[in-house]
């Protein structure tokens, strides 16, 4: 990596960054007084809603800021409200503002992989201290996969956002790691307000390029503010992440119905830059991050299973909020190749169209385009949002196609795909959740579960081979034993229920709700994995996308 990373420079912008945020965030609303006098009063109301509901030391500071506010501002001329709008947003403003210690990020580079390995196996505390670098457990664990010399040859010349999907809240610290190993500069990213409350865990996020996002502010003022930071951030050429999908699969399904607000943001700035003259590439880098034991699996499958679910968007007793369950995880991992794969696809632009290491956009007849094209009028450069809103969908869109393919299919995912599809075969007639209740009732000999295994892994090999999906070598050269033995040994000693287990010559489902959120990763390809036999129950399965 010639140079230090331009993140490396930021904490010198970062007051120009918020100025800059806080102009942008309240322009629209200058224009008028009424829109001001709206502005003002739905941020306050909703804030002091909110506050109301926490009852804390945040709503004892700042409950009564926003009920005066409430009482004066059909009073308030139109300097006052736009005096009052402007630092409730540049208050938001510095509440999400990242920052980034080049000291912090060497540190932690070195100590964190050896304090991974500790814990793991504690018996080589001392050599892993020593270390030269600590990674002896992380490479085990951790595989790497796309086009890397690509990326570092594109992070030079373009502005990359890395947009994953999401299935765990250690989703930024092994996307983190991942770039490291890979020799690709560190990233401004979006956390939730909620992972910042570990004194230890904040120290590092808020000096390693983590901006804050706080799930429970409404207020559109807010979201704008958030919005406005992000596009600026990507505006100035500092390499982002953010997750479309907004917060962790609850399912488990590969996303599909993706939030675009930051999205937005980073088409938003493409266009800006190239009003502006400015002439590098805007890169979007759809990345699949995939594992074989999920820390919060649990807790987020009950979550998505209960009505509650579609409107909890944060979820503050989970596994990952407990020092113990961390330690139980990473142990669980220890000898596990590939426990995590981070697969990068092809680096796409704001309209869709692949980019070369160069930055150059390559159109749908193979040729050479000039993405500068799409947000032209009249043949100049224009700022226009309805335009761009209507590209971000489309590449939203392209961005969900990316994830199914790019899909990295692990050991537990078969083998729960096959358990589950084999429980729905044998139970015609009950519907979704009746099957959810089935515990310890069924069972399949091993030797009929090992038979099915091999007969779905060769499917999914031909899958694999079209480029419709991927999967790890552990996958495609262990046996079908091998398979069923290694998944049984994941999910058992970890998760407070048990998926399955083996008993005698039989393999029991324990835990059907567990097995469904590891199966629902192969939901898309349920009716090509599926023999005759099993089509029936598999047309089942791929409708469970669709049902909640």
């Amino acid at each position: 990596m010639p140079g230090d990373p331009r993140i490396f420079q930021f904490n010198s912008e970062r007051e120009d960054v918020v100025r800059a945020t806080v102009r942008h965030a309240i322009e629209p609303h200058r224009k008028t007084r009424a829109s001001l006098e709206q502005a003002l009063a739905e941020a306050a109301f909703h804030e002091a809603k909110r506050l109301e509901a926490q009852r804390d030391e945040e709503a004892r500071d700042r409950l009564g800021y926003f009920r005066g506010i409430l009482r004066r501002v059909g009073r308030m001329g139109v300097a006052e409200l736009e005096h009052e709008l402007a630092v409730l947003a540049e208050r938001m403003a510095w509440d999400v503002a990242g920052n980034f210690d080049p000291r912090v990020y060497d540190a932690a580079s070195k100590v964190a992989p050896r304090l991974v390995t500790a814990i793991m196996r504690p018996s080589k505390l001392p050599s892993a201290l020593l270390a030269e670098d600590g990674t002896e457990v992380l490479r085990t664990m951790l595989t790497v996969e796309g086009d890397l010399p690509r990326l570092r040859k594109l992070e030079q010349v373009a502005t990359l956002a890395y947009v994953p999907t999401h299935s765990s809240n250690l989703d930024s610290v092994v996307i983190g790691q991942a770039l490291f190993v890979s020799g690709l500069a560190p990233v401004m990213y979006g956390a939730g307000k909620n992972l910042f409350t570990n004194p230890l865990l904040s120290f590092f996020m808020h000096n390693l390029g983590a901006y804050r996002v706080d799930r429970r502010v409404r207020t559109n003022l807010y979201k704008d503010v958030l919005k406005t930071y992000a596009r600026e951030v990507l505006r100035r050429g500092y390499h982002g992440l953010f997750f479309p999908g907004g917060t962790r699969s609850r399912s488990n399904l590969i996303e599909t119905r993706l939030k675009l607000g930051l999205a937005g943001a980073a088409v938003e700035a493409f266009s800006e830059r190239r009003v502006r003259g400015d002439q590098r590439p805007m890169v979007f880098v759809p990345t699949t991050i995939n594992y074989a034991l999920v820390l919060e699996a649990e807790t987020l499958v009950d979550d998505w299973l209960v009505e509650e679910g579609k409107s909890r968007y944060i979820i503050e007793d989970d596994e990952f909020s407990r020092v113990d369950r961390w330690l139980d995880f990473f142990r669980k991992l220890v000898g596990l190749h590939s426990a995590c794969v981070i697969r990068f696809g092809d680096p796409i632009d704001p309209f869709g169209n692949v980019v070369d290491e160069d930055g150059t956009s390559i159109g749908p007849n193979g040729r050479t385009i000039d993405p500068g094209g799409y947000v032209q009028t009249a043949g100049k450069p224009t700022h226009d949002p309805a335009r761009d809103a209507g590209y971000t969908r489309d590449l939203g869109e392209r961005i969900a196609d990316v994830y199914r393919s790019e899909t990295v299919i692990m050991p537990t995912q078969l083998v729960a795909h096959v358990l589950f599809r084999r429980l729905v075969a044998d139970t015609p007639g009950l519907d979704f959740f009746a099957r959810l209740r089935l515990r310890n009732e069924l069972r399949i000999r091993h030797d009929r579960l090992a038979e099915d295994v091999g007969a779905t892994r060769d499917r999914l090999r031909a899958l694999c081979a079209r480029g419709r999906v991927h999967t790890t070598n552990g996958v495609l050269d262990a046996t079908p034993n091998a398979l069923i033995e290694q998944s049984l040994a994941i999910w058992n000693g970890y998760h407070r229920r048990v998926a399955a287990r083996g008993e005698g010559m039989d393999v029991v489902i324990d835990d059907p709700t567990l097995l469904l959120y590891y199966q629902n990763r192969l939901v898309p390809f349920a009716r090509d994995l599926a023999s005759d036999e099993h089509a029936a129950a598999a047309q089942i399965i791929a409708t469970i996308g669709a049902r909640r």
